[in-house]
């Protein structure tokens, strides 16, 4: 895959840190790591549900899945520091 393409491919539940990404890119640091970290389940679920090219369903969703998208998203966060 081409880096151009990086914005169309499908993205999945299992795509943590691309999902990480998306959601860098679209409040960058309006969240901090504090912020990240208090965030309720219910509003990431939605975000990511939003997210351009996302496939997952929401009857997919797992607590792990979004702990793990809320770990990249700080790991993102950090790196842009």
């Amino acid at each position: 895959m081409a880096f151009e393409d990086f914005d169309n491919h499908p993205i999945s539940w299992a795509d943590h840190e691309d999902i990480a990404m998306k959601l860098y890119e679209r409040f960058g640091d309006e969240f901090d790591e504090g912020k990240i970290y208090r965030l309720r389940f219910t509003d990431l679920l939605e975000w990511v549900l939003e997210i351009p090219n996302f496939t997952g369903k929401r009857e997919d969703s797992t607590e792990g899945h979004l702990e793990q998208i809320q770990s990249k998203w700080v790991y993102e966060w950090r790196d842009n520091q």
